[in-house]
């Protein structure tokens, strides 16, 4: 008789391959942000930095990203209970502060051009090269994570989110409350080191 090696689901070991990725691509993010902070302090010591006012709706900004990772917790609540209305209901409103807070950027970033700080060119600083860089790449990453949202809400929309099928919508929370807490840590260094 031979032993039967499989294991059952619930006996398997180890992290999934999407989590892995998932942590690998964090981790990846991670290092190019504190390379970019590192580069910024590095560079603001050598001198010709020019000191600007942080546009006032970066605050706004940050209570809705804060907001918006309120409401992707909601929503992982929600699919872990199969309450599959309060699930869509907290992706959508995930959805609408996430595109809240990239127009928020966009009016910051008016803002600033406004004020005459600009990214490149002839009449461009270091430092406002830096704080477009800073913020731009960000919101680079909130695009995805709002695409990967859109996923996710045609997926329960297909009933393929629920508590026997968590992944999808684990690895997004995982992802949104990493962006949310890297912002965060931005709009603070920001602060800090302006």
């Amino acid at each position: 008789m031979v032993a039967n090696t499989e294991l059952q689901p619930e006996q398997r070991r180890g992290v999934h391959p999407l989590k892995f990725m998932l942590v690998l691509l964090l981790v990846s993010i991670i290092m190019m942000f504190a390379a970019f902070t590192s580069a910024y302090i590095v560079r603001r010591e050598e001198g010709n930095w020019l000191e600007f006012d942080l546009p006032n709706i970066l605050i706004i900004n940050t209570v809705i990203l804060v907001l918006s990772s309120v409401f992707m917790q909601w929503s992982y609540v929600a699919a872990k209970r199969d309450n599959l209305k309060t699930l869509k209901l907290a992706l959508a409103l995930t959805i609408v502060a996430g595109t809240a807070f990239l127009i928020g950027q966009w009016e910051a970033w008016g803002e600033l051009v406004h004020n005459n700080v600009y990214f490149g060119g002839s009449t461009a600083n270091p430092s406002g090269s830096f704080m477009y860089v800073l913020t731009g790449v960000h919101a680079f990453h909130l695009v995805t994570g709002l695409i990967f949202l859109i996923i996710v809400v045609i997926s329960a929309f297909r009933y393929r989110v629920h508590s026997k099928n968590l992944i999808r919508i684990e690895l997004c929370t995982i992802y949104w409350h990493f962006l949310g807490a890297l912002w965060v840590y931005l709009f603070f260094f920001l602060t800090l080191n302006h």
